[in-house]
């Protein structure tokens, strides 16, 4: 049972669980704009070549044995064997060094998705291989930006008051030996929680992640924070169905880059197995045995760059990688060059390379595009703007005869005002997702503007 997260302020602890028991009753009250589905986009299909390796036995033993997509058991094996070899491998992009901490989320379409079942199985050969790591470094719960850190604290010291009278002195002293062991692993099994409290007016919990995932310092400068992390290594596995991620993920997530620090891979049930999978022990344990020793071996690595081959073929598809897409597509793929460089140098420390090869840029290439495709299928061309994505599923659904801007006003309730819906509008239009034309109107009229969506 993985430890929970829990704030060393109790005010902050009672908040908590505040939230976490009112969820269920707030759910409901989510802007409902965001479980409207877009235009129904295809399912994603994984690139063999990211079964590369290691991570691809692990894979292909254990996918006949579980009701789980592979890609969830690809993607957690990938996670969690990140965390448990720390922060010494990196790759360095100008002055950030990129660490193999991923932050994944396994978006289902239901809870039948299976996403629990997958991670069980990854954990069925990580017990073996990292069993420390796994007891101890291995949390869930995220409340508060106050709560992570304190996992991962530094020592933390103060003043102490010795003496008596004219003796009285204060002496710096080590309140807290802090945390010496900097791996964390979160996992959520009900993700949509964490994204409600993130929404939470003065929850700190977003910007700490976002320094997690960057750089692994963290700090929260109030007086009641005292404590601080650096040299943190964190991942973060969650899971989540479609129409959860759709609802609660709001326009400051997409802004802020708090959403596209995670990877996001659609994944659903693989299998019917009534009585469960029949995995040979025995190959359970070799394939711990082979992940302790890229765990161990990996751990020793530091710098890891391009051999040449790769280095070209990098050159080649940074470009393509680096273009802007529109919509909430755009901003959750936005870090698909570093998303990808992370998974590149994770395949190669898992294979004990001395540099990232063309299989490894290769296997990384193809997990990315799966992850983008994902984004495509769950968000399609959302915009990310509630009106305006709302708008043009009221222009939708009339095509092709359209709406007048007064019939656009009154479909809302008249709950929005003509201003929101003239800048919705202009969204609309500037990324050619409708527009506008002017109609005669009765009789002496002047004429209407009708708008269709594209």
């Amino acid at each position: 049972m993985a430890e929970r997260i829990w704030d060393p302020d109790p005010e902050l602890r009672n908040d908590a669980e505040r939230e976490r028991d009112n969820y269920r009753l707030h759910q409901d009250q989510v802007d409902a704009t965001w479980t409207v589905p877009p235009p129904e986009q295809p399912w994603p299909v994984l690139d063999p070549a990211a079964r590369h390796g290691l991570v691809g036995e692990v894979v292909e033993t254990v996918a006949p044995h579980t009701e789980s997509d592979p890609v969830a058991v690809l993607l957690q094996y990938l996670i969690m064997t990140g965390n448990a070899i720390g922060g010494g491998p990196y790759h360095r992009v100008e002055g950030d060094r990129h660490h193999l901490n991923l932050f994944g989320l396994l978006v289902g379409k239901s809870a039948k998705a299976r996403k629990g079942t997958s991670f069980g199985r990854v954990r069925q050969i990580l017990e073996p291989a990292a069993s420390d790591w796994l007891h101890q470094r291995v949390v869930s719960g995220l409340s508060s930006g106050e709560g992570l850190i304190w996992k991962v604290r530094d020592e933390l010291k103060g003043p102490v008051k010795t003496g008596k009278g004219e003796n009285v002195k204060y002496v710096e002293t080590v309140i807290d030996p802090g945390v010496a062991d900097k791996r964390l692993l979160v996992i959520e099994s009900e993700f949509a929680r964490t994204m409600m409290v993130i929404r939470r007016d003065g929850n700190t919990l977003s910007p700490v992640i976002r320094d997690a995932w960057d750089r692994g310092a963290l700090a929260i400068l109030t007086k009641n924070s005292p404590a601080q992390a650096t040299g943190a290594h964190i991942s973060i596995i969650g899971h989540i169905t479609t129409d959860e991620l759709r609802r609660n993920l709001d326009s400051t997530a997409l802004t802020n880059g708090f959403a596209n620090r995670f990877l996001f891979a659609c994944v659903q049930r693989a299998n019917l197995l009534p009585f469960g999978g029949r995995l040979d022990p025995r190959t359970v344990l070799e394939l711990a045995a082979r992940t302790h020793q890229a765990i161990e071996a990996g751990s020793q690595q530091q710098h890891v760059d391009f051999d040449e081959a790769a280095a070209d073929i990098w050159a080649e598809g940074y470009v393509e990688l680096s273009k802007d897409q529109p919509g909430l597509f755009g901003a959750v793929t936005a870090r698909a060059e570093a998303q990808t460089i992370r998974l590149a140098t994770l395949y190669a420390v898992l294979d004990g390379a001395p540099a990232i090869g063309l299989s490894h840029l290769r296997a990384a290439s193809a997990l990315w595009r799966y992850c983008s495709d994902s984004a495509r299928y769950i968000f399609g061309d959302m915009l990310g703007d509630v009106v305006a994505d709302d708008l043009l599923r009221l222009l939708r659904s009339c095509a092709p005869a359209g709406m007048s801007r007064t019939e656009l006003y009154n479909a809302f309730g008249r709950n929005r005002s003509g201003e929101n819906i003239g800048s919705a509008l202009a969204l609309l239009l500037r990324y050619r997702k409708a527009r506008p034309t002017m109609k005669s109107g009765n009789g002496a009229g002047r004429p209407v503007e009708i708008w269709t969506a594209l």
